[in-house]
């Protein structure tokens, strides 16, 4: 162990005690530190999260946290596994696929609440306690799934990724929206009256044909919620056929 109690070696954040050395009973908790680090990041982003701002959120000093939380990259898996308790895990239906949509939804409102969620999402930081009670779960849902176990677990890191991917899509949507000078219907529609534009030309045939036929114009008053459905469904058909 170095100086500050950071390891010296590679360590699992899980496998550590709760706090590092001896001495009185620990006066801060893993559950009150990565509480603090949720409640900077869903308020000012995941670049506001810092050792320092932990420390002073829970009234610990700097160097103390590194006492129970050795590193920043420690700091947050403790954060997404925290948020991964989120979830209501209520007893698979026997229908693989409707569980599962269930679950995406879920996990875009969870995206949604902690827009910092996204940028973390990775096998570095998905093995706390409740990621892997969510995992065991997503796979109990896909038990009526003839799959093998391994590709089951691909399914779930699929959705997941897809899910990650339509958020992001969302929150950088509403980011700009917010920084515009004008309103987002005003914006809109001098982006629909230039891509109308575009489409009588004639030069794009196929692309006119699709949007005639309802197809999606981020930012077009879609019903965002519906084409989510939409496309983790697709996604999920495309298993077990």
């Amino acid at each position: 162990m170095t100086a500050g109690g950071r390891p010296a070696e590679p360590e699992v954040i899980w496998s550590r005690p709760q706090r590092a050395g001896r001495g009185p009973r620990p006066a801060h908790s893993r559950d009150s530190i990565a509480a603090e680090a949720v409640r900077i990041a869903d308020a000012e982003g995941i670049e506001a999260v810092s050792m320092r701002r932990v420390a002073a959120g829970i009234g610990a000093g700097t160097m103390s946290l590194y006492n129970y939380v050795p590193r920043k990259e420690d700091l947050y898996e403790l954060m997404v596994d925290t948020v991964s308790g989120e979830y209501e895990l209520t007893p698979p239906t026997g229908d693989w696929r409707a569980d599962q949509l269930a679950l995406a939804r879920q996990t875009r409102a969870l995206m949604h609440r902690h827009p910092w969620l996204p940028r973390l999402l990775s096998p570095v930081y998905g093995f706390g306690p409740n990621a892997l009670r969510y995992l065991e779960y997503s796979l109990a849902c896909l038990v009526p799934l003839d799959a093998p176990d391994a590709e089951k677990l691909e399914l779930v890191a699929a959705v997941n990724g897809t899910v990650a991917t339509y958020v992001a899509g969302e929150l950088a949507l509403a980011e700009r929206a917010r920084a515009l000078p004008w309103s987002e219907a005003e914006e809109q529609g001098v982006r629909s009256a230039w891509l109308g534009s575009r489409l009588a030309t004639g030069e794009y045939p196929r692309l006119a044909a699709a949007l005639a036929g309802g197809g999606p114009v981020p930012g077009a008053g879609l019903d965002m919620a519906a084409v989510f459905d939409r496309s983790v469904s697709r996604l999920l058909g495309a298993w077990g056929t």
